[in-house]
């Protein structure tokens, strides 16, 4: 499988919409986390990042111009004590609800998404990506997924599953869509391993740059270090 370079994923690709990052740093001692949003419509760029205790909201930045929260307000980020949930939708909830309700048993994220699917945005039917980090006693792993429709045919959600054992200084990549267009193409294939470098604030400076300046909205970058738990995070919103 080709090593990808995340710079040039980005910045040759004028809107990959919603994008998670999940790996390892180059040092192997922390778990890293990235998720952004863009958007086309006024009321997508309409949004910033903010954090609150257990998690992290998109809320609107200009509630006058606000017009339907359906599908762009909701908790990217929802954390239970040995784990990290970032999504592109309201299935953080899902994935921690089916958790907090029936614990851990290995395949708890992907019991709660077989309970969801893409978005009911047609005809995009935007898929919904999600991912999954683990934490335990000389432990670190994490799942992705996403759930999309069948080329395009909202009829039809097909549901794909990851499960990576991390390396250090690599880590994987899912955007909701392959490139720009109408209707917006959706990401396929496996998600894209790239290369991670050692810290938070890295990470976050690789991805805002290089994200298209007129579609690009908010980033949110999360570390968690492995052996102490302590975290270190970033938001970038635009619109502040």
């Amino acid at each position: 499988m080709a090593l990808y370079d995340l710079k040039k994923l980005l910045s040759e690709n004028s809107y990959p919409g919603r994008g998670i990052v999940v790996g390892k740093s180059v040092d192997g001692k922390k778990a890293m986390i990235a998720y952004f949003i863009m958007g086309r419509s006024e009321n997508s760029r309409n949004r910033i990042f903010e954090r609150f205790e257990g998690g992290m909201r998109t809320k609107a930045y200009d509630e006058s111009k606000l017009v339907d929260p359906s599908l762009i307000i909701y908790n990217p980020y929802l954390s239970l004590p040995n784990a990290d949930i970032v999504t592109n939708g309201d299935q953080t909830d899902t994935v921690y609800n089916y958790v907090k309700e029936h614990g851990e048993d290995g395949f708890a994220f992907e019991k709660a998404l077989h309970t969801r699917e893409f978005e009911p945005d047609a005809p995009n039917f935007t898929p919904r990506i999600s991912a999954m980090l683990y934490y335990g006693d000389n432990c670190f792993n994490y799942k992705m997924s996403i759930l999309k429709s069948a080329n395009g045919d909202g009829s039809v959600c097909n549901r794909y599953f990851y499960s990576y054992t991390p390396r250090n200084g690599y880590g994987h990549f899912i955007h909701t869509y392959k490139c720009d267009g109408n209707p917006i193409p959706s990401f396929y294939g496996e998600p894209e391993e790239v290369a991670l470098p050692n810290s938070a604030g890295e990470l976050a400076s690789i991805i805002w740059s290089n994200l298209n300046e007129d579609n690009k909205v908010s980033l949110f970058v999360r570390e968690v270090d492995l052996e102490t738990g302590k975290a270190n995070e970033f938001i970038f919103n635009k619109n502040n």
